[in-house]
């Protein structure tokens, strides 16, 4: 038997063995209601027997007019709000009609999905919203999981197989692992194969059982377990979905550790704007600021850790900016990835120092191209480079003066005549002597000139929640 086909039977087993756990629980009972792909969820339980204890019902409502008569009205038939109502109106049911007859027993919940899988006739942008209601005890409020996948698989059949896995490993999980949020994750890609099928790019858990959760923790966590390859925070600090983010948007990214926002980074970020401003076709008002900060800044894992990140989010929150966390080490693939989700207009804002490794060669081994294959992706359909300068060794480093060695230096020019990158302007010249890494040495020492190089909100907010490990001086 060949390694392919043993490795679909042990991924059909471990399916087929979680659904079985579920059916043969006889407190779990509940109503699966699926649209877009298919009953994949449902068939999966059905075909691991004993499927009669578990399942009160499935349904999917596919015509619009029907969906809207079942479930109200809704702005779009592929999104969260959909998925919600289809979670609330369905777990209402199930408790309506059957908490008299066996509510004293049983551990009522609702599965929905609301997908675009592959589309016959064209090749469509195939994701969902995936939810589950439960509760965990009988009588007791419910509590819910809610996740945004991307479907990788090239045909409907396929994407149907691992939406149908991906459902069966969410409610077992929320069941049998609702004390460990970081283990539902983890367990979400069972069965799938080492092939990637499903990237799961937004969670969200609420209710009484999971009122103690920081979902932005759990949204990183996504990036940890190999769900996804980065994940976004609005302006607000709420999880959301990379493409509703950047759709049809221009927009900026500003690449740094963050670790304290300082004032050089809200320059880059209202120079980056207002050069970005005067591309043609961009809006100023259609214009997303985005800091991005990559996983190998956040590398450590621990609650110190955590708290650190989260303290980053919150900070940049405060200076308008959504935030980006990705793996994405090199610049042309956080282009790439970007690009995915919009055909606006794309810059991307780094300090002249980034050029020790964007202009390193060694930076792009394994490219079969080399450095030139990586900046013709970089800088390709509308992508701009802004160059924020800098000071070392007393010596104002800017685009104009950068050294990037003989062999580079009229790939440089070719960049800078055909204004693929562009010299950004300096605000006030007196931020370039900030440096974050010195700033945070300073802040545990409690209030002192470290405060005159952040934003002052920056600054109170640390203060205030003793952040970056910072004590008041006694």
């Amino acid at each position: 038997m060949s390694d392919i086909n043993l490795e679909n039977r042990k991924n059909v087993k471990l399916t087929q063995e979680k659904a079985l756990q579920v059916n043969l629980d006889s407190k779990i009972y509940g109503a699966i209601v699926e649209i877009g792909a298919g009953q994949e969820t449902a068939r999966q339980f059905f075909s691991a027997g004993a499927a009669a204890g578990t399942v009160a019902k499935t349904m999917s409502a596919y015509d619009m007019q029907v969906s809207d008569d079942v479930y109200g009205k809704a702005g779009r038939y592929v999104s969260r709000e959909r998925c919600e109502q289809m979670l609330a109106h369905e777990y209402e049911l199930m408790v309506n009609r059957l908490n008299t007859s066996r509510g004293e027993e049983s551990h009522f919940f609702s599965y929905a999905a609301t997908v675009t899988a592959r589309s016959y006739s064209q090749k469509n942008e195939c994701h969902g919203w995936i939810g589950v209601r439960r509760q965990l005890t009988p009588g007791a409020e419910p509590s819910e999981i809610i996740l945004h996948v991307r479907m990788l698989d090239e045909t409907n059949r396929e994407q149907s197989e691992a939406l149908g896995i991906l459902g069966v490993n969410l409610v077992h999980g929320a069941y049998y692992h609702s004390d460990n949020p970081k283990t539902v994750i983890d367990n979400l890609q069972d069965g799938m194969g080492h092939e990637k099928r499903i990237e799961i790019d937004l969670i969200h858990f609420s209710g009484p059982d999971f009122a103690n959760v920081e979902n932005r923790l759990m949204n990183l966590h996504l990036i940890h377990s190999w769900s996804c390859r980065a994940v976004m925070f609005d302006a607000s600090g709420d999880s959301i979905v990379p493409a509703s983010a950047f759709r049809k948007k221009d927009a900026v990214v500003i690449r740094g550790s963050f670790k304290p926002p300082t004032k050089v980074h809200l320059d880059m970020k209202e120079i980056a704007i207002k050069h970005f401003s005067q591309e043609d076709g961009v809006d100023s008002n259609n214009v997303l600021a985005v800091a991005e900060i990559t996983m190998n800044e956040l590398s450590d894992q621990g609650d110190e850790a955590d708290s650190d990140f989260l303290a980053r989010v919150d900070l940049l929150n405060e200076l308008g900016f959504s935030v980006l966390i990705s793996d994405y080490l090199r610049f042309f693939r956080l282009r790439s990835w970007i690009r995915r989700y919009t055909q606006n207009r794309i810059g991307i804002v780094l300090s002249v120092l980034d050029f020790d490794y964007l202009f390193a060669e060694q930076y792009y081994d394994g490219l079969e191209g080399g450095i030139l294959e990586a900046f013709g992706k970089l800088f390709s359909d509308n992508t701009h480079v802004y160059v924020y300068p800098s000071i070392r060794e007393g010596k104002l480093i800017n685009l104009e003066n950068v050294n990037v060695g003989d062999d580079l230096r009229y790939l440089l020019q070719h960049l800078i005549q055909n204004s693929a990158m562009v010299s950004a302007e300096i605000k006030d010249v007196a931020n370039l002597q900030i440096s974050a890494r010195d700033i945070i040495k300073q802040i545990p020492n409690g209030r002192g000139d470290w405060e005159n190089s952040v934003p002052e909100s920056v600054a109170k907010a640390i203060i205030k929640r003793k952040l970056f490990g910072y004590q008041a001086k006694k």
